[in-house]
């Protein structure tokens, strides 16, 4: 019984890991459908959303373990690594079908660097930086940078971007600027519990509110504001205290290390 109670995050973590695989499978066409490429990057917020439930799952259980954040890491690195290039790739590919014959080194090139880097990014995460800045994320997450990737594919579909765009170079840079943020130095602020009330529940309010539009696949353009938001503030205030943060490290460190 006692493990038992693994399986409820682990679940959470075997959904977000097929879903990832699906989104792969589906951009390259392999189940047809109206629009693969827009389902792909559903899938893609679909594993954010789980992504989120098998953390939460995990601390009410009292079930984090190794293996789950290992097993974890491989299902980011498949929805959130891989999945958002492919999605992008296909994009043009079945879109944009000239201009991707001219530019097809480039959008390898620009999706190998995403990929790369987001494999650095959690392999680096869970090596060295998993607890050295509890209250922050040092560098853009995966689950950021994927969401991120696959609901603005979500609005270059639904504004019909490829057919009515001559910059159709923008969602490359955004792609390769995400995945260079991951590897960044930079520090963005968690989502947690706040000493305000009112912050505390506008945080909650928008959590649930997320969900609802990412499920029912619905408002990317108020997705995109959130992560806009998120992005802006998280990373303005990270980058205003970045010496105050690295300082208040160093001293628990130290206080730590006089303690033992």
């Amino acid at each position: 019984m006692q493990k038992a109670k693994f399986i409820v995050p682990n679940a959470f973590t075997s959904i977000s890991f097929l879903l990832g695989a699906a989104s792969i499978c589906w951009a390259t066409g392999l189940f047809g459908g109206k629009n693969p490429v827009l389902m792909s990057a559903h899938f893609i917020i679909f594993c954010t959303l789980l992504d989120k439930l098998d953390g939460f799952a995990a601390r009410a259980f009292n079930a984090s373990s190794e293996f789950g954040a290992q097993f974890d890491s491989l299902a980011d690195l498949i929805a959130f690594g891989i999945a958002p290039a492919f999605t992008l790739m296909f994009a043009y590919k079945n879109f944009a079908t000239d201009w991707y014959s001219a530019n097809s080194v480039a959008v390898f090139a620009g999706s190998a660097v995403y990929m790369v880097c987001a494999a650095i990014r959690l392999a680096k995460y869970n090596a060295m930086d998993s607890d050295s800045y509890p209250d922050y994320f040092s560098g853009m997450p995966t689950t950021f940078a994927g969401v991120t990737n696959a609901i603005l594919m979500v609005l270059l579909c639904k504004y019909d971007f490829f057919n009515s765009c001559s910059m159709l170079y923008i969602p490359l840079v955004i792609l390769v600027f995400t995945g260079l943020l991951m590897i960044s130095p930079l520090f963005l602020s968690k989502l947690k519990k706040r000493k305000g009330t009112l912050v505390n529940l506008f945080q909650l309010a928008n959590i649930i509110m997320a969900y609802v539009a990412g499920f029912a696949m619905i408002w990317p353009e108020y997705l995109m504001s959130l992560v806009l938001i998120y992005f802006i503030i998280g990373f303005g205030y990270g980058l205003v205290n970045r010496n105050s943060i690295i300082n208040d490290q160093e001293n628990k460190s130290t206080a730590q290390y006089e303690e033992v």
